[in-house]
């Protein structure tokens, strides 16, 4: 006899299991020599052992197609574990790269974008990735997700979210609390789309025990980060020194990505953004990738998209009517 535990953290178990355990209890008939009991989010296997390595292989099998689909008729689980005479079925959907994490209560993360789509593709293949678009086009959110699943797959050990604690228009010294207290409000967006992935519980658990990190961006400073999934939000906001800093943080073992909305800058007139010089300087290196997000990745509400354009017309005007300004002076 032997046992096997197979956890199904990547996917959704009420996905896995059916609906009244309809698709367990398919898996049970399917190996009625083996004792398969359920547990929260794993399956534990007793059995003998060509058995149960047979049914690690077909359980394997569905999770994978779940992972890529996100959901799976009873039809397709029968057929997975190779009930149907015609074989089974397939995991190659091209459709399926789209779902990044499974969140509480069957919540689906999906990339919901071309450009989100290219986020998650690009960082299979590269440790550190530039993420700039404006506003609303899920920089941040899909960054979590990538980090979160990483996590999940323990192809990292801890995830650490970062932003440079800077005023929009606002000033710290005038905020209530402590200094914790103080920089919490920045580091908000970071905690809302951890909420969204990770049951409250397990999320409390992760913090307290820095398997999860949120700091600011001068915390950063003399560390080195290792075996962990790094993102630095709002990056347009931290100066060249400070993006030079983090960027030399960035352990062996380790993966990074920065986003950023180059035009929302709000660091003092006389500090210039890190932004720009570091997607300048960095491209062409292999292992860095860069992803522009535009209007047309805008998930939020459909106004923001008209927003978006908007002010970028106005931007362009501007800027054409500088350049006549500074034709007539050069005359």
């Amino acid at each position: 006899m032997t046992e096997a535990i197979i956890n199904l953290e990547t996917v959704n178990p009420i996905e896995f299991f059916g609906i009244n355990n309809g698709k367990f209890e398919i898996l049970k008939r399917k190996f009625p020599l083996l004792k398969l009991l359920s547990r929260g989010s794993q399956i534990k296997i007793s059995g003998q052992p060509d058995e149960v390595a047979n049914a690690q292989a077909r359980i394997s099998q569905v999770i994978q197609y779940l992972e890529r689909n996100g959901h799976l008729s009873e039809n397709y689980f029968s057929k997975i574990l190779g009930d149907d005479e015609q074989g089974e079925a397939p995991l190659d959907d091209p459709a399926s790269n789209d779902i990044l994490v499974f969140g509480p209560n069957g919540r689906v993360v999906r990339a919901k974008t071309k450009n989100q789509q290219l986020m998650a593709q690009v960082s299979e293949k590269n440790d550190i990735i530039f993420a700039i678009g404006p506003a609303g086009t899920g920089k941040t959110y899909t960054a979590v997700a990538l980090a979160v699943r990483a996590l999940k797959n323990k192809a990292v050990r801890k995830i650490i979210l970062t932003r440079p604690a800077v005023e929009a228009g606002e000033s710290l010294g005038f905020l209530p609390g402590d200094l914790k207290e103080k920089i919490d409000p920045y580091l908000r967006p970071l905690y809302d789309a951890l909420d969204d992935m990770i049951p409250s519980d397990k999320l409390s658990y992760y913090m307290a025990n820095r398997i999860i990190e949120i700091a600011p961006l001068a915390y950063m400073r003399g560390r080195t980060l290792d075996n962990a999934f790094i993102i630095l939000d709002e990056a347009q906001n931290s100066t060249e020194l400070q993006l030079k800093m983090f960027l030399t943080r960035i352990g062996a073992s380790a993966k990074a990505i920065i986003t950023g909305d180059l035009t929302q800058i709000d660091l003092p007139k006389n500090q210039k953004s890190g932004l720009f010089k570091a997607t300048r300087i960095l491209q062409n290196i292999d292992g860095i990738a860069h992803v522009t997000l535009d209007e047309a990745d805008v998930v939020r509400h459909r106004l923001v998209k008209m927003i978006i354009r908007a002010y970028d017309n106005e931007q362009a005007r501007e800027e054409e009517m500088e350049e006549k300004r500074n034709k007539q002076g050069r005359l």
